[in-house]
């Protein structure tokens, strides 16, 4: 048995997800989280938008589900996200993934795609480069203080406590999460057959513009639009993001009502 079939096996539905989709949604979006962290980072966004129901994704080991083992590598991850999703993917929806959390989103689509079940409508890749020019995260190259230092900011950013033992106990999820980043990399572009949209914050010094670009291969509808803010404004769900996230169902609900 490999890991990922024993976690498809074993692990209830519910577990995979913060909360139980809707069945009056008009259309979700499945938000993955990035390296370090679980889905309670989108717990400052709306849980809808408009009629789109916010679904943030939570991975193994962190949260609610710390007892269990780290999902391995992205394809891992992907290889069973596809069978757990499933079951609510009988609407439109998109993905949604910020810096890390782009790549694990990318590669679940791209199997959905392969095996041809429902694809995307749209997937949202913020801050993040193409998977040909990973890996790419500054976090790789830091010490464990300089991560820490990074811990507790975001932690506070996101409203939570700083406590010395939590933040030792998200340093060691982050290097997990940091490995499957650190082996993660495809040789060449691939085309998928869903739209692209590839979001730049106009203040992210993490990554420019023009390190962005290299998603123009995968798709033969890539769009680049700038988003007001730094690399880490998304927590806080800004209107001009949720307005971008809305624009692919706006045939399904109507207009926005952020």
């Amino acid at each position: 048995m490999t890991s990922d079939t024993t976690l498809r096996d074993t692990t209830p539905l519910t577990r995979w997800l913060l909360r139980l989709p809707d069945d009056d949604a008009t259309a979700r979006i499945f938000c993955f989280p990035y390296s370090g962290v679980g889905g309670s980072m989108f717990n400052q966004w709306p849980r809808r938008i408009g009629g789109i129901e916010v679904c943030s994704i939570q991975l193994p080991g962190r949260e609610n589900r710390l007892r269990e083992r780290h999902y391995g590598t992205y394809a891992d991850l992907a290889e069973v996200l596809v069978d757990q999703l499933l079951p609510h993917l009988d609407r439109p929806f998109a993905f949604f993934g910020h810096c890390a959390g782009a790549l694990p989103a990318f590669e679940t689509a791209r199997l959905l795609a392969e095996r041809g079940l429902p694809t995307p409508q749209q997937l949202f890749v913020s801050a993040q480069v193409a998977p040909h020019d990973c890996p790419h995260d500054r976090f790789l190259d830091m010490s464990d203080d300089e991560l820490r230092a990074e811990l507790e900011f975001l932690t506070a950013t996101r409203g939570g406590l700083v406590h010395p033992q939590l933040i030792e106990l998200g340093l060691a999820i982050l290097h997990e999460d940091l490995t499957a980043n650190r082996v993660y990399r495809r040789s060449a572009p691939i085309e998928v057959p869903f739209p692209i949209t590839v979001l730049h914050w106009s203040e992210d010094p993490e990554v420019t513009a023009a390190e962005l670009r290299g998603w123009q291969h995968y798709s033969a509808d890539v769009r680049f639009p700038v988003v007001e803010g730094g690399h880490y404004d998304f927590l806080s769900a800004p209107e001009p993001l949720l307005e971008h996230l809305s624009e692919p169902f706006a045939h399904a609900h109507g207009t926005c009502q952020c």
